[in-house]
């Protein structure tokens, strides 16, 4: 599989753990107060739907996990379908054990052999593309040696973007559940689950994950820009075309996506069997192209209702 920088992106932002991920090996990600290129005009506003039987409302909000702080996205009728809520549901459980959590996983199933490290799975052309790419961060060489691939990938993915001004605090879920306070909250995945997304990918994808994000390590803030800008207009067909076409591999599609999409769609199948009002709160790719969450549930005899 060849990753793209737009590949690179849908991967990275079908994942809530990639902004949950911590920096390892002494490497903390400089957040810089860069202004970001996005339009901040008033959003005709980020889609949101719902599914509804006689005694159950499940309202379906796509998310964009990091943003910059000045992006303004809620609405009222956002946050009116918030407050009637009994319940949110995110992609993994934000809780403040989250990141010992996920530092202790990586420790588990991101590490390399001892013997091996992470450059000498490269070639040497690829070698030079990954170190350009720390060079341009202000990151050693030597800064990912023992991890896997796929971490390093998200990494080089995920600093770019800290480094110019997104940040996971102003990022939709953490927005929300701030807002939602003492509301009861769950989750759809593990962090071990989706860890194990990755993990699992053949080494030849891990590679190619790193070393197109090095490749594309001036392209990935831009090409973000752009797909905030169609969450924020609420066009989730020009966001599908620019996240989710670039997953070409159905094999790797199929697990990074359609897969979980039609997990997340019987969860809500089941969930509408209780009463009550809930918020499902998920990367705003699971909701947009085809094979989306509302194809899923529409296979499942279940009618999606656009509010916003």
């Amino acid at each position: 599989m060849k990753l793209t920088p737009r590949k690179v992106l849908a991967a990275l932002g079908l994942s809530a753990l990639a902004f949950a991920a911590p920096a390892f090996a002494g490497q903390e990600a400089e957040v810089a107060a860069t202004a970001t290129s996005l339009e901040l005009s008033t959003p005709a506003g980020p889609a949101l739907w719902k599914v509804v039987d006689e005694d159950t409302t499940i309202y379906i909000f796509g998310t964009v996990h990091a943003l910059p702080k000045a992006v303004e996205w809620s609405s009222s009728v956002l946050e009116n379908a918030l407050a009637s809520s009994d319940s949110v549901i995110t992609e993994i459980k934000m809780t403040a054990d989250m990141p010992t959590e996920m530092q202790q996983l990586v420790m588990t199933k991101g590490m390399l052999p001892a013997a091996i490290t992470l450059r000498s799975l490269l070639n040497p052309e690829q070698n030079a593309t990954y170190e350009a790419a720390l060079g341009k961060l202000g990151i050693p060489a030597a800064a990912f040696d023992r991890f896997e691939p796929w971490y390093a990938g998200m990494m080089m993915s995920m600093l770019p973007l800290l480094q110019q001004g997104y940040s996971p605090d102003s990022g939709v879920e953490k927005v929300i559940l701030t807002k939602a306070g003492d509301k009861d909250q769950q989750a759809l995945e593990t962090i071990a689950f989706q860890i194990g997304i990755f993990d699992q990918l053949p080494q030849e994808s891990q590679v190619n994950f790193l070393v197109e994000a090095s490749a594309g390590i001036d392209e990935i803030k831009p090409m973000l820009d752009k797909m905030v800008a169609e969450w924020l207009e609420g066009d989730a067909d020009a966001l599908a075309k620019l996240m989710n076409e670039g997953l070409t591999d159905p094999t790797v599609a199929d697990a990074l996506l359609y897969s979980r999409n039609r997990n997340w769609a019987q969860w809500i199948d089941k969930r509408l069997e209780t009463p009550g009002t809930v918020f499902v709160a998920v990367g705003a790719g699971h909701l947009a192209g085809k094979a989306s969450v509302q194809d899923a549930l529409s296979a499942l005899g279940i009618e999606t209702v656009r509010v916003q």
